[in-house]
């Protein structure tokens, strides 16, 4: 059975959205606000190296397909497969991409042989993934910057409650933390 990992930049009031640009009033927020470490962005390195596939969501479909594919350093990605959770999407464009209809079907790629499968931004999709018991682990950099309000990560109502492990942690010279949980029982 394939592990299905969660990897998102976190503000410290949990934060997910529009890291690198998007609708957000903070947009940006990773770079723009926070200085910038190399060593904090290892983690993401070793995610392309170690996937064998990404899953996302409809709207991170929509941000990434035009973006990515001509990012040099997003190469693993744009070649290995690609699903997005999705009722409308009929046609992806971007290389090597199936649509899901379904936690269902998410549910069957992770019964199938292979490695890792990463889960980038998409928090609607993480929530409905995480509520299912399909998420077996984290891998989060939390910013020190405080947003206010935006799409978050975890449910704030009423949610079932998830018990985590710690397995890897670090700290940087610029306060982003690195946090590596695995999901338990």
């Amino acid at each position: 059975m394939r592990s299905l990992i969660v990897t998102e930049f976190l503000s410290l009031d949990g934060v997910v959205d529009s890291p690198g640009g998007g609708a957000h009033p903070h947009a940006g927020w990773t770079f723009k606000d926070v200085e910038f470490d190399m060593a904090a962005y290892e983690i993401k390195g070793r995610e392309q190296q170690e996937a064998s596939a990404m899953l996302i969501g409809r709207v991170s479909y929509d941000e990434f397909a035009p973006v990515w594919p001509k990012m040099e350093e997003f190469a693993e990605y744009n070649a290995m497969p690609k699903y997005v959770v999705s009722s409308t999407l009929t046609d992806p464009e971007w290389n090597n991409t199936t649509v899901l209809r379904s936690l269902d079907e998410v549910a069957e790629l992770k019964k199938a042989d292979g490695g890792p499968i990463l889960v980038h931004g998409s928090p609607t999709l993480a929530r409905g993934l995480a509520a299912a018991g399909l998420v077996d682990r984290y891998h989060l950099l939390t910013f020190p910057v405080v947003l206010g309000g935006g799409k978050r990560l975890f449910a704030t109502d009423g949610a079932e409650k998830q018990k985590l492990k710690l397995v890897e942690h670090a700290a940087f010279g610029n306060g982003v933390q690195l946090s590596v949980f695995d999901v338990e029982g």
